[in-house]
């Protein structure tokens, strides 16, 4: 589990490096982190954003060679440092919950699957809070995550809406209650096509680089990836920093190395 100093660790290392792309709660929160005024655990902003969500999916690694219950406090502390809101730490719990389950599936679950699991996770540690959309056909909802996303998929999957249709009616943007059901819908329809679920989730969704990378950790957790195509892989620069190329593929030897099976 991680202790107070790796926790310490992470949130020093948000508030001292350049973040590319940051959005305004994370910026909310490395500023609150710089300032030294408040406690890490603190500092996160108190927002529905999707830049937890965004990146969770690393937490995994190293359970994977020694399972542990530890898992979920360890996701629970990591998303709290940028993000301290109900549904965006019941978000990243239940998709690791998720992601864990497809690392041991052969072959792609049943549509409802993505639904129902993230529905049966969320809703305990979620509870009734309450967050309405920001527009969409859908402005009149108030309530918590978990039920707006069990309704309107379940709405999506019985009108069999295309990801483009389903993701114009309750939007698709940086807000949770249009980046969950996105992913979640588009792994619903195209989770047995790592290749189609990436271009819906690029082309079909507003905020297309997040809600392709929560896609495509679920396809990778899923199908593994050398089911990824290659023109997509050969040629990425893996970088963190603007002079660093290659230390993404440096970063993922390292884990493999000290967490692979």
């Amino acid at each position: 589990m991680l202790d107070r100093a790796s926790v310490t660790t992470e949130a020093q290392r948000f508030a001292s490096e350049r973040i590319f792309g940051i959005g305004h709660a994370v910026a909310q929160a490395t500023s609150d982190l710089r300032s030294g005024e408040l406690p890490w655990y603190e500092c996160g902003a108190p927002s529905a954003g999707n830049g937890a969500l965004m990146r969770i999916a690393p937490m995994l690694v190293p359970f994977v060679r020694s399972p542990s219950p530890d898992l979920w406090a360890d996701t629970a502390l990591s998303a709290i440092v940028t993000h301290n809101d109900a549904a965006s730490t019941s978000a990243c719990v239940a998709f690791t919950a998720m992601l864990w389950q497809l690392l041991g599936m052969d072959e792609p679950p049943e549509p409802s699957w993505w639904r129902s699991t993230y529905v049966a996770t969320a809703r305990d540690l979620e509870g009734e809070t309450r967050y309405a959309p920001r527009g969409g056909v859908f402005a009149g909802y108030n309530g918590p995550l978990w039920r707006f996303v069990d309704e309107r998929l379940a709405a999506a999957e019985a009108q069999h809406l295309t990801a483009l249709a389903a993701c114009e009616q309750w939007w698709s943007g940086a807000y949770l209650l249009e980046t969950v059901p996105s992913a979640l819908h588009i792994l619903a329809r195209h989770a047995g096509d790592p290749e189609e679920a990436l271009v819906r989730a690029v082309n079909d969704t507003k905020d297309n680089d997040t809600i392709a990378a929560i896609v495509g950790a679920a396809v990778g957790a899923l199908h593994g990836a050398a089911e990824l195509p290659e023109r997509w892989v050969g040629g990425l620069p893996g970088k963190t920093r603007s002079d660093d190329e290659g230390e993404v593929q440096r970063i993922l030897a390292a884990a493999r190395e000290r967490w692979g099976p």
